[in-house]
């Protein structure tokens, strides 16, 4: 199988971090809400792989995205240790961990739904491409805020870290803001480098 030792290594790393994140985290519920992204991404990842598989970058992505929920479960995004020191050192307002989170929730999304539009030719390479990608992740973006507001209506104070706004009225904003970016971001700097992922697969 081709590439049978990267996949190998993706799934086995990511199961060991997995595993260790499941060992006494901060807040079980908390680490249930922040790890079934991930679950589910990487379960249709493997259902849909016999009839579409992503380029290798794609999949290096997601990893890295696996890794940054899991590990956001197992602390908490407002109690990421090194985020913490970063906070301290610098004298910072809050744990900046859960920007990184949303940031990513643009970036690595960006790429995977540029490659389903361009392999199945939904959308040709150009502006219009750039555009609805960017919407779908601002989209996706507030929808997953629109989920953290129903599972806190939903379960009160014990959804409290998993909503996360660390006491600024304007987080919701903010995590929307950063995940644009992150979409804008992967599309501009990671674009060449994806074409050529691209351009490597069909061969």
């Amino acid at each position: 199988m081709k590439n049978k030792h990267f996949y190998i290594f993706l799934l086995s790393t990511l199961s060991l971090i997995f595993i260790w994140s499941f060992i006494n985290p901060h807040d079980l519920f908390t680490w249930f809400l922040e790890v079934l992204p991930a679950v589910i991404g990487i379960s249709i990842l493997i259902l849909i792989y016999p009839n579409f598989k992503f380029t290798k970058l794609v999949y290096f992505l997601i990893w890295i995205h696996a890794i940054i929920l899991i590990i956001g479960g197992h602390y908490t995004y407002a109690e990421m240790p090194l985020f913490n020191w970063i906070r301290d050192t610098f004298d910072l307002s809050r744990n900046y961990y859960d920007r990184l989170g949303h940031f990513a929730q643009g970036f690595i999304p960006a790429i995977v739904i540029r490659e389903v539009f361009l392999r199945k030719s939904v959308v040709k390479n150009g502006k219009w491409l750039f555009f609805i990608v960017v919407s779908i992740c601002l989209a996706i973006s507030a929808s997953y805020e629109l989920l953290e507001f129903i599972v806190s209506k939903l379960t009160g104070t014990a959804a409290d870290n998993f909503l996360g706004t660390q006491g600024d009225v304007w987080d919701t904003q903010w995590d929307m803001l950063y995940a644009l970016v992150g979409s804008i971001t992967a599309l501009l700097f990671l674009k060449k480098p994806h074409n050529k992922a691209l351009a490597h697969e069909k061969n």
